[in-house]
Parts: C-alpha cells; structure tokens; sequence
C-alpha cells in the first residue's frame, strides 16, 4: 500500500542546515500494524508528518497504491486527504460545539455526502466502537477514553485506506490506554484498517505487528512480531530500545 523510498528532510538555511530524515526507506503492506518509535529527535513525528502531507519531503518518494503524493496539487491533496487518510491525534481535536455524532461525521458533511448516508455511515462506525450511546453527548460531556474512540471512529468513518496515529495515548491513564489501544487492533484485524502509529512507549508498540526504530533521522532497527505473544514482544521492543543507546526510561 505505502512504499517510503530514500526519503529525506531539512530544516534550516544552507549554513544552518538540520537533517531531521536521512534516506528512510521501508514499506507497508495493506492491513498492516506498524508502530514508529525512536528518542525525541529521532525524526519519527517528522516522517508521520511527511506522510500525511502535513510537511514536505526533500527528497526521495511517498507513494500511496502507486501514486506519488509529491507530485500532487494542493486540490488533489486536500482530496487525498479526505478521502485516504485518517488521524488520531493525542489531544483529539473534536469540536465541543458538536455532538460526538456530528464531530464524527463532519468531513463527509463538508464534502457534502447525503445526510442519512452520513447517518448511518456513523452509527455503523460507532456500533463497530461501542458508543452508540454517547452520539447525541458533546465532547466536554464524556471521558477521554470515550473521546479518543470518537477520534479513531471519525477517522474510519468514510472508508479511509491509511490511519495516521501520533501518540495516541499521550493524553491517557493506563486503563484508558489499554482500551485504546486494543480499539486499535480490533480496527486492524477486524476493520481491515492499515495504521501507522508513532509512539514512545513500548507497552503500545507492543500491541503492533511490526515496529520500525528511528535513530538520528535513519532507521536503526525493526521487528517483526510474528505468531509471538504481545508481553514477549514488549520485552524484545525494549531490548532495542536499550541498544538506541542512552536510559530506556528516556524513550519509553
């Protein structure tokens, strides 16, 4: 589905040049669980910035089922976007305006779909989540494990092929996390959704098939988790993690 090729990023001048991306290549499959990790200046949220065409890349290639998001127009990104990408942020960007039922909805409105489609494309996605109940409540009347699931359901809502997760659990309790966290692989496996998530912490990396380490702007490592079950998978995540060098309480 994505293939990542050479890519590379620079922030600066040219006599203050920072490269935050050194020829990064990897790919990923359709429904596929990937979880990006790596120490704060790593270039992880940089390369998740990339490609969701928040930021731009220097060089190299993204391409998206082929087609390479570089050389799209601003029009034909905002489509892109609309329709390919989904994203859960850590601090759940939800409109407390609107009903979770209409914050969940709100991109097919803007893109002007049938309201009954809008109607029951929600509550099929909120069925499939577990919070039915809470469509007709605002933002500010419902937990943040409760808000979180109205993110990852506004951002499967209409279909979309890629989800897009920085540090989903960051804003989290444990148990709220945990939840979370299995929505996720429930969205993975039973959603067919393919998702990619940054993230610092091992115990939500661990719940992924595979986890890509980024050291100094270059990937450093990657595992594979196989037919393993997720604790021991969590103890080889922070196995690599201790050989990124430095306390691994700092990266996780």
């Amino acid at each position: 589905m994505l293939q990542v090729q050479n890519i590379e990023k620079y922030y600066g001048s040219k006599n203050n040049v920072t490269c935050a991306l050194n020829r990064v290549s990897f790919d990923v499959e359709a429904k596929e669980f990937l979880a990006i990790m790596g120490a704060s200046g790593s270039g992880k949220t940089t390369l998740l910035n990339c490609i969701s065409t928040i930021d731009s890349i220097s060089a190299g290639k993204i391409l998206l089922d082929g087609v390479n998001i570089a050389d799209l127009s601003e029009e034909e990104l905002a489509g892109f976007r609309r329709k390919r990408l989904g994203f859960v942020f850590q601090d759940f960007n939800l409109l407390d305006t609107l009903t979770i039922e209409e914050n969940i909805g709100l991109a097919l409105s803007l893109n002007h779909t049938n309201p009954k489609t809008v109607q029951n494309l929600v509550q099929d996605v909120a069925q499939k989540l577990g919070i039915t109940d809470i469509l007709s409540r605002f933002p500010y009347q419902v937990s943040g494990g409760q808000k979180q699931r109205a993110a990852c359901a506004r951002a499967m809502v209409a279909g979309q092929s890629l989800l897009l997760a920085d540090e989903p659990t960051g804003a989290l309790d444990s148990k709220a996390s945990k939840n979370l966290l299995e929505i996720m692989s429930a969205m993975n496996q039973d959603m067919g959704a393919t998702i990619i998530m940054v993230t610092h912490d091992a115990y939500s990396a661990s719940y992924a098939k595979r986890v890509l380490f980024l050291k100094d702007g270059r990937v450093f490592n990657e595992l594979l988790r196989g037919e393993r079950g997720r604790p021991v998978f969590y103890h080889e995540i922070l196995d690599v993690l201790a050989a990124l060098g430095g306390d691994v309480s700092d990266v996780i």
